[in-house]
């Protein structure tokens, strides 16, 4: 389970007077994610989604507030977490001169697979995310598509427990879309814990089991989409968003 306990992230900018201003990307945010679930974050671009994951994942630190996986923080216990964590967003970057092999070969090897075991897994993994038509091609030379399937590779490689995605599917063809949802159902079913921020609300409506709908760092509501959809009065989470900030132009 991932417990998310009042985060809050400040920032300090310069404004036109060349003055010092404080704002928050994030605010007194909390949440739960249980094990065997999917729960989305849901949002438009700014409201807060990518600022919150990576403080989930360990990447940035919060101002205020903590995270813990099954009981335990970074604070006190950041490696072994980190061990059992896998974080993915859209614009993770690769090492272009390696193949898909080999680049899967170094995450076994970060993560400390047995020597022997190593290129089975990759193997097993190759399979299931097809990746076997360029698994010895260089990652420079791949699709949008096929690179973003060789990054989901990279988290599933060490069998981690915690699944942070954040906008895993952004800008992919329908092909290579599916084969990653599919995929990450079928790490539920392991009782895989599992953060999906989106900004595509009808993927979430298919996948998740919980929704926390993020405005302007804050959230707006949490509920599964059928208590979402039946608290707004809508048929779908897109117009269950627009309902909840009071219309588009909120957007502009």
């Amino acid at each position: 389970m991932i417990q998310v306990k009042n985060v809050t992230k400040k920032f300090t900018k310069w404004n036109e007077k060349k003055q010092k201003e404080e704002f928050y990307a994030d605010e007194n945010i909390s949440f739960e994610a249980h094990d065997g679930e999917i729960v989305g974050i849901l949002g438009p671009n700014g409201a807060g989604k990518t600022t919150l994951l990576r403080m989930i994942a360990g990447i940035l630190e919060p101002t205020e507030g903590c995270v813990l996986f099954d009981g335990k923080s970074y604070q006190t216990d950041e490696i072994n977490i980190k061990m059992e964590l896998a974080y993915l967003s859209g614009n993770t970057k690769l090492y272009d001169t390696l193949t898909t092999y080999e680049l899967l070969d170094m995450c076994c090897r970060i993560y400390k697979m047995p020597k022997d075991e190593i290129d089975g897994k990759i193997k097993e993994i190759s399979q299931k995310l097809q990746l076997d038509s360029f698994l010895y091609q260089k990652i420079g030379d791949l699709s949008t598509g096929q690179t973003q399937r060789v990054n989901i590779a990279r988290c599933f490689i060490h069998n981690p427990k915690y699944y942070v995605f954040d906008e895993a599917t952004t800008g992919l063809d329908i092909i290579s879309s599916q084969i990653i949802l599919d995929f990450i159902k079928k790490e539920k079913q392991k009782g895989k814990t599992i953060l999906y921020s989106t900004h595509y609300m009808e993927e979430a409506e298919n996948i998740c089991d919980q929704v926390i709908m993020i405005h302007k760092g804050h959230i707006l509501l949490t509920g599964t989409p059928s208590e979402i959809k039946k608290q707004t009065k809508t048929t779908n989470l897109r117009d269950a968003f627009f309902a909840l900030i009071g219309g588009s132009e909120d957007e502009k």
